[in-house]
């Protein structure tokens, strides 16, 4: 199984980004009383968050007294959601919300303080469908596979949609890296 350099550096992602705390910080300044007792638990939820991206599922954790953890599988994972408020965005960052069908009309996993929110979302919705970058698996035919053999054609609509989307990346990250007027 090779994994494109994009899945390489998400599997990687171990901790939110700094802006996070920051992120926190400000939010907590609408209530100025309240920031000297409300920073030591913002504190300790940043420094104790970890993600952990494997092969079956997404794992998330933090605390120090009490510790929690979440794990989600790949397959488990019904719909995924952006979301940033106004501050978020000029910190860079973004929520991932992950739902499942487990009843819960609120997501099962937040992801935070993540900067590569879009490649993230991408690269879950790639494993919740279970698509795998596999060429010599699309070029051969499969007998059995339903409908008899599979088609050139679609080996060959699959690779135009691999071009449609490596082009649309690299528009989006030309977009990204020009000033904004």
């Amino acid at each position: 199984m090779s994994t494109a350099p994009n899945d390489t550096a998400i599997l990687a992602i171990e901790r939110p980004h700094q802006n996070l705390f920051t992120y926190y910080a400000l939010t907590l300044l609408v209530f100025p009383p309240l920031l000297p007792i409300l920073i030591l638990p913002a504190w300790f939820r940043y420094h104790t968050m970890r993600y952990k991206f494997t092969a079956e599922g997404i794992s998330m954790s933090w605390g120090i007294l009490f510790r929690r953890e979440i794990i989600v599988n790949y397959a488990r994972i019904q719909d995924i959601h952006l979301h940033s408020n106004f501050v978020e965005r000029w910190l860079g960052l973004a929520k991932v919300k992950i739902q499942t069908a487990s009843g819960n009309s609120g997501a099962e996993m937040t992801l935070e303080g993540l900067q590569e929110f879009e490649a993230v979302r991408d690269f879950l919705y790639a494993r919740m469908r279970g698509v795998k970058d596999h060429p010599e698996s699309h070029a051969h035919p499969h007998p059995g596979a339903p409908g008899g053999m599979a088609s050139a054609a679609d080996a060959e609509l699959a690779a135009v949609m691999r071009e449609i989307v490596a082009e649309l990346r690299a528009l989006r990250e030309e977009l990204a890296r020009r000033p904004r007027a």
